[in-house]
């Protein structure tokens, strides 16, 4: 069932992780402090935030892969309390996610085997998400055969063929060359406007996070609250030469760097005490 209108997608309201001390000797990390925030359906907002923010603790928490200390998660009004059905996750290590001795298609197809999907319907849903990702003809290839962006399409074909509600992605491109990056975030903000998909993309590149999104949501520093949630008033269609070129994105970047360099000197309590 869909959710109203009044109903975010996503929803994360007083979030806190605190690992627990490794030995008697050692401190507990409070790694999250209170994080909250909502994505209504179809937005594709960016999460960035100083090294060590909680950024990828903050996803896992939302993934169902790591229990909260304390706070709220929900998806379409539904506690997370596992790895929600509707979700799927494009980590940046997209080499360890892609089964090396199976077939490009083997791999997009996984997950709906998992499914239960029939094997000539996984077959049709599989080809047309590697059609999506620009891989028409790489079905019988093998992973280790594919350049690293290509593998990283693979990673995302098998996302999209699941048809999640929410596409969570972990600084998926932080490997590849430049002219590949580059590629791939076209690829993302095509496969969103195809399909309707909410994405949450997580990055420390603050370039590619104002010429992806809607919306950036800014982290502090360690323990972390949201120090910042910026409408990127862009236009809506994009290239890498026009819109970065834009005296708007070159505003919007500094903006968010001088939050980032902010965040850096601060921590969240601080910060969260002095807004």
């Amino acid at each position: 069932m869909s959710p109203d209108n009044n109903t975010p997608v996503l929803l994360v309201e007083g979030l806190r992780k605190v690992y627990p001390a490794p030995t008697p000797q050692a401190e507990a990390v409070e790694a999250i402090r209170d994080l909250t925030f909502s994505i209504p359906q179809g937005q594709l907002v960016c999460i960035v935030g100083p090294s060590g923010a909680g950024k990828t603790t903050l996803l896992k928490c939302i993934a169902g892969l790591l229990p909260p200390t304390a706070g709220r998660l929900e998806i379409e009004g539904k506690a997370i309390t596992g790895p929600p059905k509707t979700m799927a996750v494009v980590f940046q290590e997209y080499g360890r996610s892609l089964y090396p001795w199976m077939t490009v298609q083997g791999n997009v197809e996984l997950p709906l085997k998992s499914a239960g999907i029939a094997k000539a319907e996984r077959r049709r849903i599989s080809q047309e998400a590697l059609v999506a990702v620009g891989l028409a003809d790489a079905g019988d290839k093998y992973p280790w055969q594919l350049s690293g962006g290509m593998q990283q399409r693979v990673a995302i074909a098998r996302a999209v063929a699941y048809r999640p509600q929410i596409l969570l992605m972990d600084e998926p491109f932080a490997a590849v060359d430049a002219q590949t990056r580059a590629d791939l975030e076209d690829l993302v903000r095509k496969i969103w406007k195809d399909l309707g998909v909410t994405v949450l993309f997580v990055t420390h590149d603050i370039d590619e996070s104002v010429y992806l999104g809607q919306r950036v949501i800014v982290l502090s520093n360690r323990p972390t609250v949201v120090q910042d949630d910026i409408t990127i008033d862009l236009p809506d269609e994009r290239d890498q030469l026009t819109t970065r070129s834009d005296p708007r994105f070159v505003e919007l970047r500094h903006h968010i760097y001088g939050e980032i360099q902010r965040a850096k000197t601060n921590s969240g309590a601080t910060q969260q005490a002095s807004a």
